[in-house]
């Protein structure tokens, strides 16, 4: 069965919470960008130690690999259930 990408945006991605959460997550990543903690295409992503897009005070933000990272959401989904 093909993906329907159109459906999954209007279903979730289109959604106002979710705009604003990405939109978070975005922010978080050009102010590390300013710092020079990251770069483009660094293999790197920014991690907040809350899990909370929308709180992007230095002291919750810090920079691990992508790798880390992802193994990290899955652990977090793990123990949530």
């Amino acid at each position: 069965m093909a993906r329907n990408y159109r459906k999954e945006y209007d279903e979730y991605h289109a959604k106002s919470e979710q705009k604003k959460r990405r939109a978070g997550r975005n922010k978080a990543r050009r102010t590390l960008m300013s710092k020079g903690k990251v770069s483009k295409g660094d293999g790197k992503d920014v991690h907040h130690k809350d899990h909370n897009p929308k709180n992007n005070s230095s002291k919750n933000l810090s920079v691990m690999s992508s790798s880390k990272n992802k193994s990290m959401q899955s652990k977090k989904k793990k123990k949530k259930k």
